[in-house]
């Protein structure tokens, strides 16, 4: 098997073909399917390695005191060979995997060959293709959970312990100085049981990540920023408790808490950092210093690690293997969530090179995953099978008798419905507004004045219950689309929902029933982009096609102001599952067809996708969804590429289409005003207003909304399994 090494000596990283480990009493043989890279932990090891025996000597100080007390009892010769031989010899890299059980041992009952597990140890859970595994240091992972989630069972063991050791109560105020990795799974963890954060960092993505994961306020501590958040947030008083999640030689870290704790406040050392204390700082306000030892009780106790001998819980209420289940159901449940912290996944084979770009600031990442790529895939396909297209089955009723005018009632009122939506309909000859629901009096009221619907309410039900109603407009938050769906059509209403349709595939699957159990199938949901003028006519222009096409579709979406609601995605989604629809909708109707596969990927730790859509003729569709992009770029650019000829579409201003033939090359172009921006959505209103005036069909079909949807949650799918996810029709 295969194995990451270094000599210490040298600093020489190597994949090292070593024999595979036995599998002993009382644990396990596991394969690898993702084993985590601590930035901080390893690389630090990597650093050392590379310095000068001087330099090694300054930074291991407490292994220099052994050596000299070595020369005092064995003599200098002596101590000489034995540092010597220990130096120039491989060491193993690695502690937090997860994997595949391919051989339990004697004594072991709580796990099977071919169950998931999650594993600890800087001796057990090494970059290794197989590690024999104590039972203490693993634990099967919970259904739901994605095995490259799973890897990061022992640092968020860590930064567990850490959040116990601080003894956080509800309502309380923390301070998290150092936002990597263990800085990173500290907030989440506190902002999970009810303390608010404020962190300290000098990088500004650290920071913003952060906030987006729970923190209150993020700052640099060298500003006043994070001061001025905790004087907010506390009264003037000071946070209840500090944990110190850096590294480095700084004393920054321990002087910045004096200074922001309250009087008797908790310090807790979770990093290697300098820890000179200003006694006189830390005296008066008699803070309370305290360290945490790695992942919990247990650790470094042989008796514990090797030979499975547990604490009594009425004793030891958490040890090392119990914070490790811990983490994990809180991740399996999204109470933590480590997707946004991977920076960078490599294949096991490249792992010198990776460590290498780490070491060189080439690559910047806060986690980066080793993948091992035959085992990954069975862990996956194991835990996260593919995505189902439901079949649509259902026996339409009669199409109704054609009628003016359109009767609407809209659902939610907020700022997409009344600047997209509603001026359009407004305007529009044979409809009317007849009803705006929402769930605060004031903006239905407002929504009323403002478009002139006929009645203004907070009752859903005697919306749903009016037979003069024709159709229903579900333009409220992206969590509540589903349902609200479901419902309309089990009334009898045609409906139109904005993007998404649905979250999950429960969601979906729960349309669906409606629209078979009420035989009612008009729904339409907003993808408007495929009824823009300008691309409708690119598209007319380039024409059929008899090979495979590539399409690459740039969404440069930028960042979201801070505290919108498209942040909130444990209840609302990412933000692609939210508006992602629209493009894989766009890609699918140009090349006429559903997608059979998706593939994604995320970088940078951002929201920052690349979606890869295979087509049944072969044909592609990448997408692109970036926020770090620069505010002035187009937002959306799109080109697609078949048989001799090329689409571009830049940002719905302007398109163009290239063609080589026997008559030479030929060049269209159409171009508009920027302040002309037309992405369809007065085209998708009037196709669905006929639909519903006429009772004919639908302006899309509902199988190809479906599979958009279903495409939609293969991304999120595909993120947590680092695979390909194939969309298996049913």
């Amino acid at each position: 098997m295969k194995q990451v090494v270094q000599n210490y000596k040298s600093g020489e990283l190597a994949v090292l073909d070593v024999p595979v480990p036995g599998c002993k009493p009382s644990g396990v043989l596991v394969r690898s399917a993702f084993s985590l890279i601590s930035t901080g932990t390893e690389l630090m090891k990597v650093s050392e390695a590379g310095m000068s025996m001087l330099g090694k000597a300054r930074s291991r100080p407490d292994q220099v005191a052994k050596v000299m007390q070595s020369v005092a009892t064995n003599g200098v010769p002596a101590t000489y060979r034995k540092v010597m031989g220990k130096l120039d010899s491989y060491t193993p890299l690695g502690y937090s995997l997860c994997g595949v059980v391919e051989e339990v041992g004697a004594g072991i009952d709580d796990v099977k060959v071919g169950d998931l597990v999650a594993c600890a140890g800087n001796e057990h859970a090494l970059h290794a293709e197989l590690n024999w595994v104590p039972k203490n240091l693993y634990v099967p992972v919970p259904d739901g959970l994605a095995p490259r989630h799973a890897a990061f069972g022992t640092v968020g063991s860590i930064a567990m312990q850490g959040v116990r050791q601080g003894e956080p109560q509800l309502g309380e105020v923390a301070l998290v100085v150092g936002l990597g990795l263990i800085g990173q799974l500290v907030v989440q963890l506190l902002a999970a049981s009810g303390v608010r954060v404020v962190g300290a960092d000098p990088d500004p993505a650290r920071c913003e990540l952060a906030e987006r994961l729970g923190a209150a306020a993020c700052g640099d501590p060298a500003s006043a920023a994070v001061e001025n958040a905790v004087a907010e947030l506390t009264d003037g008083h000071g946070v209840d408790q500090v944990y110190l999640a850096a590294g480095g030689g700084s004393n920054q870290p321990v002087e910045l808490a004096a200074k922001l704790a309250r009087d008797r406040g908790r310090v807790v050392d979770i990093g290697k950092c300098r820890l000179d204390l200003p006694w006189n700082a830390y005296y008066e306000k008699e803070l309370d210093v305290r360290f945490s030892r790695s992942y919990g009780p247990g650790r470094y106790d042989p008796e514990y690690e090797l030979e499975g001998r547990d604490y009594p819980i009425g004793y030891v209420r958490w040890t090392e293997r119990r914070n490790l289940a811990c983490f994990l159901d809180l991740a399996a449940r999204g109470k933590v969530d480590v997707e946004p912290l991977i920076s960078h996944v490599a294949d096991f084979d490249d792992a010198v090179e990776t460590y290498q770009r780490l070491k060189d600031g080439e690559l910047k990442a806060i986690t980066a995953l080793f993948r091992y790529p035959e085992q990954a895939g069975k862990a996956q396909e194991a835990k996260a099978p593919a995505v189902a297209v439901p079949a649509v089955d259902v026996k339409a009723r009669p199409a109704r008798a054609a009628r003016t005018p359109v009767k609407l009632a809209f659902v939610g009122a907020g700022n997409y419905a009344t600047s997209m939506l509603l001026p359009h309909l407004a305007q529009r000859e044979g409809v009317e507004l007849s009803a705006v629901v929402t769930t605060t009096s004031l903006s239905a009221a407002n929504a009323q004045r403002k478009f002139g619907f006929a009645e203004a309410t907070t009752d859903l039900d005697a919306v749903l219950g009016d037979k003069s109603i024709d159709a229903v407009f579900v333009v409220t938050r992206h969590s509540s689309h589903a349902e609200l769906t479901r419902q309309a059509l089990l009334a009898g209403k045609t409906v139109f929902v904005e993007k998404p349709l649905a979250l999950t595939e429960d969601e979906l699957a729960g349309v669906l029933a409606a629209v078979e159990e009420s035989g009612n199938d008009r729904l339409q949901v907003g993808f408007n982009r495929r009824f823009a003028p300008l691309l409708q006519e690119a598209r007319a222009r380039f024409g059929a096609r008899t090979g495979p096409a590539n399409l690459r579709y740039l969404v440069n979406a930028g960042r979201l102001a801070h505290g919108s609601w498209y942040l909130q995605q444990g209840t609302e989604g990412s933000r692609f599952a939210g508006e992602g629809g629209h493009f894989i909708d766009t890609a699918s109707w140009l090349l006429d067809a559903d997608p059979v596969s998706v593939y994604a990927t995320a970088t940078s730790g951002h929201e920052d996708l690349q979606v890869v859509l295979r087509y049944p003729d072969g044909s592609t569709a990448t997408i692109s969804y970036v926020t770090t992009g620069p505010s002035g770029f187009p937002k959306e650019t799109l080109d697609l590429v078949a048989d001799g000829r090329a689409l571009r579409l830049d940002d719905f201003v302007r398109a163009s289409v290239f063609s080589d033939g026997r008559a030479g090359r030929k060049k269209w172009v159409s171009s508009r005003l920027p302040k002309a921006r037309d992405k369809g959505q007065n085209a998708e209103l009037a196709a669905f207003i006929k639909a519903v005036r006429t009772g004919g069909p639908m302006p899309v079909p509902l199988e190809s909304l479906v599979a958009t949807t279903a495409a939609t949650l293969a991304v999120q799918a595909g993120l947590a399994g680092g695979v390909p996810v194939t969309l298996a029709r049913a």
